[in-house]
C-alpha cells in the first residue's frame, strides 16, 4: 500500500516517481503528510527568521533550495531539488533555473530601485515564484514563506498572515487565496496584497 493522497484544487499531484521520495514511510494519508511537513515547516521557519541575510545572499538560487530543503528535509528526500517532471503548473521543468535567475535579477532590481511599495515587492516575489513552480510539492507553503522572509528581512516589516488560516484544506480561506492568485495572474495584485495582510 502506498501513499493515497486527495487533492484539493490548486495543489498539483506528486508522480509515482516522486511519491518514492516519501522518507518517513509509515505515512499513509494526506493528513499525515500535513502534519508532518508542518513540523518541519514550523523549524524551517524559525531557522529561516532567526538568521540575516542581504539581499545579494537571500535572492540566490542556492537559498531558494536551501528553504525548501529545510521545509521539507524530514519528509522528502528530493526537498531542495528542482522538480524533474513537468506539472499541471509552473513553467517547462528545462526553464527553472533561467526563469527563476530572471525573476531574482528583477526583485533585487525593484527593491534596489523601490520599484513598488514592500508588500508588493514581497507578493509581486511570491507569485511569479509559485508560478515558476520549481519543486515537485510544497511551492505554495514555500513562496509565502520566501515573501515573509522579504517583507521582514529586507523591509523590515511585520510578516504576513495570509488570511490567518490554514490554506491546504478547502474552505472560505483556500478560495480566498485562489482567487487572489488568479487575478495576480492577470497583472492585477491588489487582492493578493490585501489578503496577504488579512
Amino acid at each position: 500500500m502506498g501513499l493515497a493522497l486527495d487533492y484539493e484544487q490548486g495543489q498539483t499531484p506528486l508522480d509515482e516517481e516522486e511519491k518514492e521520495g516519501l522518507i518517513i514511510k509509515t505515512i499513509a494519508s494526506r493528513t499525515e503528510l500535513d502534519e508532518f511537513e508542518q513540523l518541519n515547516i514550523e523549524e524551517a521557519v524559525q531557522w529561516s527568521l532567526a538568521r540575516k541575510f542581504t539581499k545579494e545572499a537571500l535572492f540566490t538560487e542556492r537559498y531558494i533550495k536551501e528553504i525548501h530543503r529545510k521545509m521539507y528535509r524530514s519528509v522528502w528526500a528530493w526537498s531542495g531539488q528542482f522538480r524533474q517532471t513537468n506539472k499541471n503548473i509552473g513553467v517547462d521543468r528545462w526553464q527553472i533555473s533561467v526563469q527563476l535567475k530572471n525573476l531574482l535579477g528583477d526583485v533585487l532590481f525593484w527593491s534596489d530601485n523601490f520599484t513598488y511599495p514592500p508588500d508588493e515587492i514581497a507578493v509581486r516575489f511570491k507569485h511569479r515564484l509559485v508560478s515558476i513552480h520549481c519543486f515537485p510539492n510544497g511551492n505554495g507553503r514555500h513562496s509565502r514563506l520566501m515573501a515573509d522572509i522579504i517583507i521582514e528581512k529586507i523591509f523590515g516589516e511585520k510578516v504576513f498572515t495570509w488570511g490567518s488560516g490554514n490554506l491546504l484544506p478547502a474552505g472560505n480561506a483556500r478560495t480566498a487565496y485562489l482567487d487572489a492568485l488568479k487575478k495576480a495572474d492577470s497583472g492585477n495584485y491588489s487582492a493578493l496584497i490585501a489578503f496577504a495582510r488579512s
